[in-house]
């Protein structure tokens, strides 16, 4: 009973000290209630320590390893034969030195490959919204995966951040051209939705280095086809065309998650397909079979 005790205690603590700095930053409330939060969910934690000690995994040695880590969530590796992320992460060049960032990376599909990779030798920066003072569910839902990921190994929460998606400055923190490397995974539909295009490619800009890689993922249907706004599918002349007016340099794309079975004509756009499965149980089966979207992968890089 001792052992168990003295082994909540330490890892409250720490678990404590390091989710209160990486939170510091997306909460919007007070101290006093970001404290109240935080020890909520630790006395959560502590309770489950009772029920299962807590094993830390080991972290990975290679990049590989790091995808084919036992750690990672069964839902998030089931996804692996539709999203790639080997070889999506080696045609961007990543390298276990570098220090990456990820603009919003929603549920952590990614957070949990690059985090334990980048933690022995680089650094990993979550690049996120604020967190409003009133959360959609599934923005609550995703903060807490993103939670889970960050605690599961104690040299992750010394060299992850949480930084703020926003113009730079003395708020966030952010240094200028410190980063060698920006991915961000289908999300260029929502800064066209949300007015943020711009602001979003000058944070990127902004905060790579000189000749530092920007690699986009996105949903994509092909030029000719009819688009319907908000269907979560852009073109690659558009992308393309949008990256380079704000100052990045086309490098080359792969067709590493192409899927052309996809045909980006859906009742509810992009978000009929899994994961999502918008519709239900309404044609699940067909959505199914398609599988996940088609999508463009596209290399840029800051001219020095």
């Amino acid at each position: 009973m001792r052992e168990i005790y003295a082994e909540i205690k330490t890892q409250l603590i720490f678990r404590y000290i390091g989710v209160e700095a990486l939170l510091c930053n997306r909460l919007y409330f007070s101290p006093m209630s970001t404290k109240i939060f935080i020890l909520s969910m630790l006395f959560l934690f502590s309770c489950s320590l009772f029920k299962k000690k807590n094993v830390e995994p080991t972290l990975p040695d290679s990049l590989a390893s790091a995808v084919n880590s036992g750690a990672r969530a069964e839902e998030n590796s089931d996804r692996d034969e539709f999203q790639h992320p080997f070889e999506t992460l080696s045609f961007f060049g990543i390298q276990p030195a570098m220090t990456v960032a990820e603009i919003s990376p929603g549920a952590g599909y990614y957070t949990e490959i690059l985090a334990p990779y980048l933690a022995k030798q680089g650094q990993y920066l979550i690049v996120m919204p604020r967190m409003t003072s009133r959360p959609s569910a599934i923005m609550v839902q995703n903060e807490q995966k993103l939670q889970d990921i960050l605690i599961r190994y104690s040299a992750v929460q010394a060299k992850a951040r949480i930084i703020p998606f926003e113009p730079m400055n003395k708020r966030n923190g952010t240094k200028a051209a410190s980063v060698d490397m920006v991915l961000t995974f289908n999300n260029l539909h929502n800064w066209i939705a949300t007015n943020t295009l711009n602001m979003s490619f000058k944070f990127i800009k902004d905060v790579l280095k000189p000749g530092g890689t920007f690699g986009i993922v996105q949903h994509r249907i092909a030029s000719g086809k009819r688009n319907w706004p908000r269907s979560g599918y852009l073109t690659e002349k558009q992308v393309i065309a949008m990256a380079q007016k704000a100052g990045f340099r086309y490098v080359e794309k792969s067709e590493i998650n192409a899927n052309p079975k996809d045909t980006a004509n859906y009742p509810l756009g992009v978000w009929t397909l899994p994961p999502f499965y918008r519709l239900g149980d309404k044609d699940h089966d067909k959505y199914e079979d398609i599988g996940e979207s088609d999508r463009m992968t596209l290399k840029f890089i800051k001219p020095n």
